[in-house]
Order: C-alpha cells, then structure tokens, then sequence
C-alpha cells in the first residue's frame, strides 16, 4: 500500500475545502496541503459557453461529468462530485444569518445557542465575502449592521425588479437587492456579470466558483489535488486518539489502496459525507464512529422550511431579464421574545410562470401566426411574482443521518441515508408559523390588485447542514466552535455539518466564514 504524507490532509473538494486550502496557503507558506476529491476536476472554462448553449437549446445537463454514478444516497438534495462541488452551479446568493441565530436559547428558550459570538461570526463574514468576490447592498434595517462595506457594489436591478420592488414595498415592508457572489466590478481576476440568467453554468466567470480558486493554488504549486480518489476510512493511531491516516482508492484502481499521513485532517465533504465518513470509520475503541463518543455524529441534521407563493399583479413584465436575481426583506428575522415564533426572510423574484408563448391552447387547439401572438399576449397583460420565506426550523436529536445496509458503493461500503425530523416545539408552532406567512403573502397581493394564484410548501430542508454539531460540551456535541472535534485533537469538521441550526436564509456564507475560522485554528496548531 503506497504511503503519501503531508501536514494537512483535507477529504472533499468542495467551496470549504477552497476557501479552507488557500488561507492555509497563506498563513503558512510552504505547508503541505492534500485535497483529496471523488470526483473528477472539471477544469473546461473555456467550454462553458457551449455547455450553456446545449443546456438552452436541447436541455442538456450542463455539468457534464459531475456525479458518481455509486455515490448516490437517499436524502440528499445535491448529487454534484466534482472539484468544486454543489458551488460548481450554485445561485450565487450569499446571505448572512443574523445575530438571533446563535442566541436561540437564550432569546426564545428553542434549540441551542451556538458555541461563539456575532461579533466573531461577523468579522468572518467579512473575510468571506472579500474571498469569494460579493456584491451587495447595505440593508436599512439598523439590526443588520457591517463591519466592512461589501467588495462590490450591489447588482443593478432589472426593470422587472424595479417595478416589483415598488409593489412590494406598498405593503410597508422593506426590500432590497439580494447580495450575490457576482461580479459587478472586474475582481479577483475575473470578468462583470452579463446578467445573461444561466447562473448554473456561468459562461463568463463573473459568478464564484471554486475550481477558480482551485486552478490557481495549483498554478502556483501551493497545493496537491487529488481527484478521482475515494476516502472511505480513517484510521485511528494505535496508542492515542490521534487521527493517524485515511484510506483511499482511485476510483481507475479500485483494488489498490493508498495510505494517506497527515498531522491534522480535515473533513470538507459537506454535511452528507463528513459526518458518513466518521460512521463508516468505527472500530473497537469508537465502535459508533470516530468522533462519535457523544452519540451525535449524523444527528441534528438541519436546515430551513420555506412556503411559495404566485402573485399575479398589475403591471407590465419582461420575463427572462435576470431572473435568478431576487429582493429580500431582512425584517423577519427578528422576533420579539414576547411574540409568537416565527423568523424568516421574505424574497421576491420575477415569474414567467403561464407567461411563456405556446403553440397549443388551454383546449389543446394549435396556435399560429396571429393566433400564438394573441394569446401570449393575453397572457402577459399582468405581471407575476414569485414570493419564497425561508423560515426557521430546529432538528430533533433524531433528524439523522444514518448508514444505509440496504444500498452500498461499488467497495461494499454503506451509502447515507438522511431522514429530517423537526423538535417538538418547531411541529407545535409549524400552523401558526404558515399562517403568519400567507398573511405577508395576502399583504402583497392586496397592491396592484395583485392575487395569489397558488402557494407550496416544502416537502424538504433546503441549504441542509448538522450532523457534526459544534458545541462547548463534548456530550452535546461533536466539535468545539473551530470544528475540531471532541474526541480527536488532530481532525477538524470544516463548514456546514458543524451548524447546530440552520438559520432562515441561504447558507453558503455562513459555510464559508465558519470554514475561514477553522483555517485560523489548523495554522495556529
């Protein structure tokens, strides 16, 4: 078995293991850095406009290559293995939680308070944003103050956008530009966004990727990248409980396995495949998995709910300029102590929803000529909004991720299976909660003789994370608030598995200044 060392060995290739390998790189030049990766590295740039076209023209996949075909597990939202991970086509959207997020407890008496401060939280956020190139607009609300102005001005809103922003605001509520991992200035090396709406497979590199990052620790020889390469156990030192390796295969040798030596390892596969790694890494002495003497690696899986609404409205829209752009209302987050619970952001998009032309009628009848004109045209006299609240929820001990027998990899090795289940305080409030939004969603529609024309409600968590909580209490929680887990002073948790709640917006960010964090903690180890 061939033996590779290093001085941190980090498992996953994602937008943590990026952001975590470069300010490694950087505290400390000339460190040995590994990212070992199962996916392929999709370095193809200059193809994405062609990948984009096919996407458009014939409804191709536009990441070709991007997922494992034996790596796929029940419960997962994204199934993106690739260099870069889910932020190969992420949205780009880069909301910060707020300060009620790490207070819970001690706020409202919910969940958990998280293990540091907002002030600690928001200088990474700072970091983060510079790193990853955001562009933003300050929010009016006093409460959700900055330490820094954002790197780039806000993306300029569409037309459409405008005229949605001044219906919205007839409500009373306040709204604003979503702050975004989009260049609005040339940065970091790369170009201004076009605004051309294919954010899943930017063409022009204006939107944050991590095989940007990547590429050029890699130009400039800081880190080795091995991709293609499968861990599928850690490996416990005879005489300590020190982190001594981690077993891989090539997944083109998969019978030859490689022992990979590092002083600290660093798990950045997410909040699916961390916390599945240490289960599948048990042995006598953790015989729960690694990391696991508190019982919790793969519990407390968390994220967010959300409810949808279609307003249809009087005013004349342009559906297709930037339609993955959105306004967000930060007012929600807040919530008196003395108040029904109910925190969430409130986003509205543009919708072409029933706008698009057609060539068959409501009874089927083929459209032509003046006939297709006409009705698109009858269907377009009123605009349409989508509306979304992300509002939040809080995991029960046995929202889980657990090893699946019933379903394995090409090696033998179980697959996760992650089962979401809320505490009881989130299912006792969950009526009122939905009541609450359909009255916001009732409030917009009453401008502009708007109307609903139908809502949704999530049947899933979205921007998931947990299952290696960080907490001060090692029978509580897997890691402490750097991700360096309880039970193992050389293995760190980087990123959203360590998140013991999930906050009611989007959680990249969050992912990332966390990640940025525990950087500061491995180079001063």
């Amino acid at each position: 078995m061939p033996r590779i060392e290093t001085d941190v060995c980090v498992i996953g290739g994602g937008i943590t293991a990026a952001l975590l390998a470069q300010k490694l790189t950087e505290l400390k030049p000339g460190i040995g850095v590994i990212v070992i990766e199962a996916g392929k590295r999709l370095f193809d740039a200059e193809n994405r406009v062609l990948y984009r076209r096919r996407m458009l023209e014939y409804g191709e996949h536009a990441w070709p290559g991007d997922f494992i075909e034996d790596q796929a597990a029940k419960g997962i939202i994204s199934r993106s293995m690739a260099v870069g991970g889910s932020a190969l086509h992420w949205g780009g959207v880069c909301n910060r939680l707020s300060e009620e997020d790490l207070r819970l407890k001690s706020l409202y008496g919910l969940a958990v308070d998280w293990p540091l401060t907002w002030a600690e939280l928001e200088r990474y956020y700072c970091e983060a944003e510079r790193r990853i190139g955001v562009s933003g607009e300050e929010s009016p609300l006093p409460e959700d103050r900055r330490s820094e102005p954002y790197p780039m001005p806000g993306m300029p809103l569409s037309y459409n956008l405008r005229q949605l922003k001044t219906w919205a605001g007839q409500s009373g509520i306040p709204f604003w530009g979503t702050p975004q991992a989009k260049n609005t200035i040339a940065y970091d090396g790369r170009a201004v966004c076009k605004r051309c709406n294919t954010c899943e497979i930017c063409p022009t590199g204006a939107r944050y990727s991590p095989d940007f990052t990547f590429r050029k620790l890699l130009a400039s020889r800081k880190i080795s990248l091995h991709d293609q390469t499968l861990v599928r156990r850690l490996v416990l030192d005879d005489r300590t409980t020190r982190i001594a390796g981690a077993q891989a295969v090539r997944r083109d040798q998969p019978n030859d396995l490689i022992d990979y030596r590092a002083r600290a390892f660093v798990l950045a596969s997410g909040y699916a495949w961390s916390p599945h790694l240490l289960l599948l890494s048990a042995q006598p002495r953790f015989p729960s998995g690694l990391a696991n003497s508190s019982g919790l690696v793969g519990r407390y899986m968390t994220g967010h709910a959300f409810m949808s609404a279609q307003i249809e409205l009087d005013a004349k829209l342009y559906p297709g300029m930037n339609e993955q752009h959105s306004l967000i209302s930060r007012q929600f987050f807040r919530c008196a102590a003395d108040r029904p619970y109910a925190r969430h952001d409130l986003r509205v998009w543009e919708s072409s929803a029933g706008r698009e032309p057609r060539l068959r009628d409501d009874e089927g009848h083929l459209l032509l000529g003046d006939a297709l004109l006409g009705d698109w045209r009858a269907r377009t006299a009123r605009g349409a909004a989508r509306v979304r609240a992300y509002y939040d929820v809080h995991p029960s001990r046995d929202s889980a991720l657990r090893l699946d027998q019933s379903s394995k990899n090409r090696w033998g090795d179980p697959l996760p299976a992650i089962e979401h289940r809320l505490d009881e305080a989130t299912r006792a409030r969950e009526a009122a909660t939905k009541e609450h939004i359909l009255g916001l969603f009732r409030l917009l529609a009453r401008a502009n003789n708007g109307k609903i024309l139908s809502t949704s409600f999530s049947q899933y968590l979205d921007h998931p994370g947990g299952g290696c909580r960080m907490g001060t209490d090692p029978s509580a929680s897997v890691c402490d608030s750097y991700g360096r887990t309880h039970d193992h002073e050389n293995l760190f948790v980087a990123g959203s598995p360590t998140l013991p709640t999930g906050g009611c917006t989007n959680g990249t960010l969050t992912f990332a200044a966390l990640t940025l964090r525990t950087a500061d903690a491995i180079a001063k180890g």
